[in-house]
């Protein structure tokens, strides 16, 4: 780690745990929640965050073969209609430099998910966004993890 932004700066990094408590006490499936990190985390290349989603994953019973799949979601025939509009939204919002958040996106994922839920999941997106961030950016070394999650 090239310093431990942890000690540093306390106030931001308890500010990001609010934030990712507001996402975790969301009315989203945990197991949703998990492959929108894994895939943001994916598209972002954090080896920290994949190796802490991924066993979290596995933890709530997410299986293998969705896991490894999830690099491929789009030619997959192992998601749901709800976790595609999700790793569509997550794809976007993680890539948003490139197209901005196109109207055709947004209307697919507003079919699917209510106003709140949205909101949620918008919020998911950006706090491991902000995850993978700290951990690239300050060399957070993979590897080390263990899950605490259960069914």
């Amino acid at each position: 780690m090239r310093l431990n932004y942890v000690k540093t700066l306390p106030q931001g990094y308890k500010s990001m745990l609010d934030l990712q408590n507001v996402v975790n006490e969301s009315s989203l499936d945990h197991k949703l929640l998990e492959l929108v990190k894994i895939r943001a985390s994916q598209i972002n290349g954090c080896a920290f965050c994949l190796d802490m989603h991924t066993k979290d994953a596995r933890a709530i019973g997410e299986t293998e073969q969705r896991i490894y799949m999830l690099n491929a979601w789009k030619e997959s025939p192992f998601y749901s209609e709800r976790e595609r509009a999700a790793l569509l939204w997550c794809e976007t919002l993680t890539l948003v430099s490139n197209n901005g958040a196109p109207d055709e996106v947004y209307a697919k994922v507003d079919k699917i998910f209510n106003e709140k839920e949205l909101v949620e999941l918008t919020f998911a997106v950006i706090t491991i966004n902000s995850w993978n961030r700290l951990s690239i950016g300050f060399n957070v070394e993979a590897g080390e993890y263990v899950s605490k999650r259960t069914q």
